[in-house]
């Protein structure tokens, strides 16, 4: 089954990755070590998953060459003072067993560290070769006008939730002025995605799931990326199983039209979000 590639700043990246988090122990190396197997190449961990050691072991017990993959880790809001910011990096590579990591992310924004001090330490990450890309996590609009117009920082992507309950259009706006990636998480909006009759009949019409539907909506979003997660081996296989059907632009333009403004992903430390 052949992965689409997105090509965003002149940069290779898997459209669909895999998400780790929660995944630990002996049972969380078997998944991620499944999930290379079976063909995925985009890793996303990060320190607060506490799975670092697992994602390092499971790709080395994979024996895919380290070149062929795409690993993401970021760095917790209590962490970006630009004299903790290598700090946290050599922590980062040590856990992994890398040199590198293909990008970082500020995981999420924070309220107290200036934003130009922070993206000034991730550049520096990134001029050293510790991390070939940098980037954000559940930055608004008004973030990424900051990072972008005032701090001129150069960002591969934003990793936000999106899935069809949650419109991301002002986001995705904003991103493709900047040629940035949107990496979806929670993209199947934890199994909602199941209670759909559109997104149930659409699978229906292609011998597919309603999420293997939406993970296709996804991808085929030009500058859109997604990183399902799950430690159950048929969902990880299923959901790589998308490669092989295409959705109309009307089947695209219906599924869109879910929207309803739906976010499960909620934290007192958030932003004012765009919606």
């Amino acid at each position: 089954m052949t992965q689409m590639i997105k090509t965003v700043r002149g940069h290779d990246i898997p459209a669909l990755g895999f998400g780790t988090f929660e995944l630990k122990g002996e049972e969380g190396v078997a998944a991620i070590r499944t999930a290379i197997e079976l063909g995925y190449r985009q890793i996303d961990t990060a320190i607060r998953y506490g799975n670092e050691v697992e994602v390092g072991r499971a790709i080395r017990e994979a024996g895919v060459p380290r070149e062929e993959l795409f690993v993401t880790s970021k760095i917790w809001f209590d962490n970006l003072a630009p004299d903790l910011v290598p700090k946290r990096v050599d922590e980062i590579l040590e856990r992994l067993g890398f040199d590198h990591v293909d990008l970082l992310l500020v995981h999420w924004p924070s309220k107290v560290v200036p934003m130009g001090e922070t993206l000034a330490a991730f550049e520096e990450e990134r001029t050293k070769g510790r991390a070939r890309l940098i980037g954000v996590s559940n930055f608004t609009v008004a973030l990424l006008d900051e990072a972008l117009d005032v701090h001129n920082a150069d960002l591969f992507c934003n990793q936000v939730e999106y899935h069809p309950f949650l419109s991301q259009q002002k986001l995705l706006e904003r991103m493709g002025r900047a040629g940035m990636l949107l990496n979806a998480y929670q993209p199947i909006a934890r199994g909602k995605v199941f209670q759909s009759d559109l997104l149930n009949a659409l699978g229906k019409k292609y011998g597919k799931s309603a999420s293997q539907v939406t993970l296709r909506w996804h991808i085929q979003q030009d500058t859109v990326g997604a990183i399902p997660r799950s430690a159950r081996i048929e969902n990880i296989r299923a959901n790589f199983d998308i490669f092989d059907f295409e959705l109309s632009p009307e089947e695209m333009a219906a599924i869109h039209a879910l929207a309803r403004g739906e976010r499960y992903t909620r934290f007192d430390w958030e932003p004012v979000w765009d919606d």
